[in-house]
C-alpha cells in the first residue's frame, strides 16, 4: 500500500463512524468515475498479471474441463 494510501486511512480512522461511512462511499464514487469498468490496473498488478502470464499461465477458454486428466503429470 503506498504512503498516501497508508495516510488516509489513518486520517479516516480519526472521524467518526458515520463520517467514515460517507467518506468511503465518496471514495468508491471517485474510484468509479476514475474506472467505471474497474479495468485499470496498479503497477503492482501489472506485474503480478505479466509475472503469470510468463509463467505458463493457461486462458480458462484453453481448458478442456471434461477431459481433466490430460492434464496430470
Amino acid at each position: 500500500m503506498s504512503e498516501i494510501a497508508m495516510n488516509a486511512a489513518r486520517m479516516l480512522n480519526l472521524l467518526p463512524e458515520e463520517d467514515q461511512n460517507f467518506a468511503l462511499e465518496f471514495i468508491k464514487k471517485l474510484v468509479q468515475a476514475w474506472d467505471p469498468d474497474f479495468t485499470k490496473v496498479t503497477p503492482e498488478e501489472a506485474a503480478a498479471i505479466s509475472a503469470a502470464e510468463k509463467s505458463g499461465f493457461v486462458a480458462e477458454e484453453e481448458i478442456d474441463w471434461n477431459n481433466l486428466a490430460k492434464y496430470a503429470q
